[in-house]
């Protein structure tokens, strides 16, 4: 119960950076530092060990490291860099290949969504939350990116396949 409960969590908090970084071009630390702090009691609540959850916490470091780096060279923003090495702490290693693989795909539909509204849909006619996005000048809110690629690897993830498995067990 107390994985399905975490689970929920992570895609929440992951829906809800989202959903912020379209409407603003920023994902707020609470929502990342959260992400960070529920991996202790979901690492405890699944099976994957003392070892397992060592190279989670690897895997997060290595990503921090990765995602600062491309911070530093304006290729990402900030709440970007911190979300990346947040989400990569519940994937782990094993999810690592699918994570990035889903991000690359959720940001190059994304990219092309935007491209193709920014053309069509001028921004003073589009609804309040998407005007950010609509902005002829603005970035790519690439926290849904990220989003998809922690969807699209939840089921790699130790963690989160005892999550999916329970969610599963409900029909």
């Amino acid at each position: 119960m107390l994985s399905l409960i975490l689970g929920t969590a992570f895609v929440v908090l992951c829906l809800q950076a989202s959903l912020k970084d379209v409407t603003s071009f920023t994902i707020p630390n609470w929502i990342n530092g959260s992400l960070v702090l529920l991996f202790i009691p979901a690492a405890f609540a699944s099976s994957i060990g003392w070892s397992g959850a060592g190279w989670h916490v690897v895997t997060a470091l290595v990503a921090f490291i990765l995602a600062f780096g491309l911070f530093s060279v304006g290729l990402f923003g900030g709440g970007d860099a911190k979300m990346i090495p947040a989400v990569l702490l519940w994937i782990g290693p094993s999810g690592v290949l699918d994570f990035i693989f889903g991000m690359a795909l959720g940001g190059g539909l994304l990219a092309f969504v935007l491209l193709s509204l920014r053309k069509t849909v001028p921004a003073d006619i589009a609804p309040a939350f998407a005007r950010p996005a609509l902005d002829k000048d603005a970035g790519v809110p690439y926290g849904i990116a990220i989003t998809a690629g922690a969807l699209f690897a939840m089921s790699a993830s130790p963690i989160l396949s005892d999550f999916l498995s329970q969610l599963g067990n409900f029909n």
